[in-house]
């Protein structure tokens, strides 16, 4: 399945909803992100989906690869809305964490080992708070992400953020594994993204 390296899925979220469960998840607190070669700034994570059996957060927010299982976290336990949206993905979810990077901050460009349509995972990224000056770049080409939006991104290939606004850039970050209804939604969306380029 070869596909552009970026995609705009065919749903939306409320995000009025998604920042009342933030609201209430995050008080629980956020964990600095572990690989810090790859940030300047702050970076932080809260797990909603981690590998069965783990308990310290540091490896819950990993999303191990070799990983068969991942189960839902306390943290989601209040979450009603989110859990809505994860169940109206039809696909099966591996990790799925809440990723912070405040005003100022910067991921360095990078890659993400075997995530693509292509490879048979892949990151969905919904937006819960964002704003103009958030710079995404997917193969050194911009990406504008609005709140409530659903976007598959190749991150196997390279990327990087730098939050240049104000306020917090907070997104749900989505780990799922390719199967037939997530093909469809991948195709819908290529074929959307062809009409609108046409």
């Amino acid at each position: 399945m070869a596909m552009r390296d970026r995609l705009k899925l065919m749903m939306k979220f409320d995000p009025q909803r998604l920042r009342e469960d933030l609201t209430r998840i995050e008080g629980s607190g956020w964990t600095e992100h572990f690989v810090r070669r790859n940030y300047e700034g702050a970076w932080s994570v809260i797990p909603l989906r981690a590998p069965a059996g783990e308990h310290h957060v540091i490896r819950m927010i990993y999303p191990n690869p070799s990983c068969t299982e991942f189960v839902d976290t306390p943290f989601l336990d209040g979450a009603h809305y989110v859990q809505e949206v994860l169940a109206s993905l039809g696909s099966p979810l591996d990790a799925v964490r809440l990723m912070k990077l405040a005003p100022g901050s910067v991921i360095k460009e990078h890659t993400d080992h075997a995530l693509s349509a292509e490879e048979g995972t892949i990151r969905l990224h919904i937006p819960v708070i964002t704003n103009p000056d958030v710079d995404f770049r997917l193969n050194g080409e911009r990406v504008t992400m609005n709140e409530g939006e659903c976007w598959y991104l190749r991150l196997s290939d390279p990327h990087s953020v730098a939050n240049r606004g104000v306020t917090d850039r907070v997104h749900l970050v989505i780990d799922a594994r390719i199967d037939r209804w997530m093909e469809e939604r991948l195709n819908q969306a290529e074929m959307e993204a062809i009409s609108l380029n046409s």
